[in-house]
């Protein structure tokens, strides 16, 4: 079967843009691997002429809105994201009414919809910068993901920041007492955390580094730590069992496997790229604006 994706991906001049969270068997036939901001990228520095997004709705989303001249594949349209469920455009349009000079910044785990309404998007890679960005006066309305937005409203004081209630569900699942139990029995192992997680502030002092899903990976390649714990969607252990073999890392939470994310499989990699199916694409007006948000996100590094 892998054989049959790589043969039809060259046929169809294609490429296959996979996130971090994504099954082994998706990540292991990758052309890229990496979080929401080095999807975008990729998918957009592409000269293949079809991307097949293997992660969630809003990520395929994004592709198009970047690369409307390229065909964005998505295996499964069930595929979608709890947190993009969070807020809709229209709750976002009255929330801004209620702060009309507020500066909208939007998780990029939202919809094309919502980020068309949006100022600048954000990825937990770069949402401290993106905030920091914006001029000190500014009120800023940060949605959906409140423990994003929690983590860097504690990075900047000072600042204004309106949080969303918004959380993902599947990092809600982490809580801290298993994490503390996990530091007591491995007290040699680094802890490292993704900021969406739902024991943001009751865990924060555990943690040795707060990452996106790509610092995660970095920092366990770089640390001299023999020993981690990973406090973040489960997928992650695939990449990093296999590019650290000589370490060992623990999960924070068993539980926090995100099935939406699941719901892309090698199989339906294989149909996607046979019946060239399903195909995203956004309406050019919403498109449009969406694409400015996306686009000041991009220059933040």
């Amino acid at each position: 079967m892998k054989d049959k994706v790589l043969e039809l991906k060259k046929k169809r001049n294609a490429v296959i843009v996979a996130h971090n969270y994504q099954l082994g068997e998706i990540q292991n036939i990758a052309d890229y691997l990496g979080d929401s901001l080095g999807m975008a990228h990729f998918g957009a520095a592409s000269t293949a002429q079809t991307i097949v997004i293997c992660g969630v709705h809003f990520m395929a989303e994004s592709a198009a809105i970047l690369s409307p001249e390229k065909t964005v594949l998505i295996p499964d349209l069930a595929a979608g994201c709890s947190l993009a469920e969070c807020i809709t455009a229209a709750q976002l349009t009255e929330w801004k009414k209620e702060h009309p000079q507020a500066v909208v910044v939007s998780y990029v785990n939202t919809t094309a919809e919502v980020k068309a309404l949006s100022d600048i998007c954000c990825t937990s890679s770069n949402a401290l910068k993106v905030v920091q960005s914006i001029p000190e006066d500014k009120e800023i309305l940060f949605v959906p993901d409140m423990y994003l937005g929690t983590w860097v409203r504690m990075q900047e004081p000072k600042r204004k920041i309106r949080l969303w209630n918004g959380s993902c569900h599947t990092h809600v699942r982490i809580r801290p007492e298993p994490i503390a139990k996990l530091k007591a029995d491995h007290p040699k192992a680094e802890f490292l955390m993704h900021p969406e997680c739902g024991c943001l502030t009751a865990s924060m002092g555990l943690a040795d580094k707060i990452l996106s899903t790509d610092g995660i990976i970095k920092r366990a390649r770089e640390s001299a730590a023999k020993e981690f714990i990973i406090a973040t969607e489960t997928g992650i252990l695939h990449r990093l069992k296999k590019e650290n073999p000589e370490k060992t890392f623990y999960p924070a939470a068993e539980e926090a496997t995100c099935e939406f994310m699941k719901k892309i499989t090698l199989e339906k990699v294989l149909w996607s790229l046979e019946d060239m199916q399903y195909r995203v694409t956004v309406p050019k007006d919403t498109a449009e604006r969406a694409r400015k948000a996306l686009d000041a996100m991009m220059q933040i590094q």
